[in-house]
């Protein structure tokens, strides 16, 4: 891949002057122990944060899929963004937090068979709902709706979409580096 722009904005800390950032960047020390890279960077518009987050809390709360479920819903949106932040990040999530099968997870990453039928059809689905630009066909919904998801769960997959595509064109424009305590599960495309 041709090497990208990159943005000369700092990555912030809860020191830092700019009192919108200051506000949630000590609110993820509280809630998360830490400020993850991927908040330090999106701090310096505090609204992108306050949108990433908010969307992303309301997907976990309100989007109707299980903790696996969401888990997939990201890693697919990221694998298809390019994001190696996000997927690295979400993969240790995966991993370490919601207790997906390292199979599934590393068939995401490597573009690979998902062994899981149920899963298999929401990946399936995430991808036809980005490649098509929101734009499924019947038999996509209909093979969506086989697998036991509902229109609800189309409008989920829309936020998640929303939310994570702000996370990854931050990342991609900041090339944000993992979180060390993320570093296994490091992921690079590999074009």
């Amino acid at each position: 891949m041709p090497s990208s722009y990159k943005t000369n904005l700092p990555s912030l800390t809860v020191d830092t002057n700019n009192e919108g950032a200051k506000v949630l960047l000590e609110k993820s020390m509280r809630e998360m122990g830490m400020v993850p890279n991927l908040f330090a960077n999106l701090a310096n518009f505090p609204a992108l944060l306050e949108t990433y987050w908010n969307g992303r809390n309301l997907f976990m709360q309100q989007g109707g899929f299980t903790p696996v479920e969401q888990e997939v819903v990201f890693l697919v949106i990221s694998r298809e963004n390019e994001c190696s932040y996000c997927v690295g990040g979400h993969s240790f999530s995966a991993d370490f937090v919601s207790n997906v099968p390292a199979a599934v997870t590393d068939a995401i990453r490597d573009q690979k068979e998902i062994p899981d039928q149920k899963l298999k059809a929401l990946s399936d689905f995430t991808l036809v709902m980005m490649r098509k630009h929101g734009q499924p066909s019947n038999e996509d919904v209909a093979a969506f709706h086989t697998a036991g998801y509902t229109d609800m769960h189309i409008l989920s997959i829309i936020l998640a979409i929303g939310m994570k595509t702000l996370s990854n064109y931050t990342n991609h424009i900041f090339h944000t580096e993992l979180d060390s305590m993320m570093a296994s599960r490091a992921w690079k495309p590999s074009h």
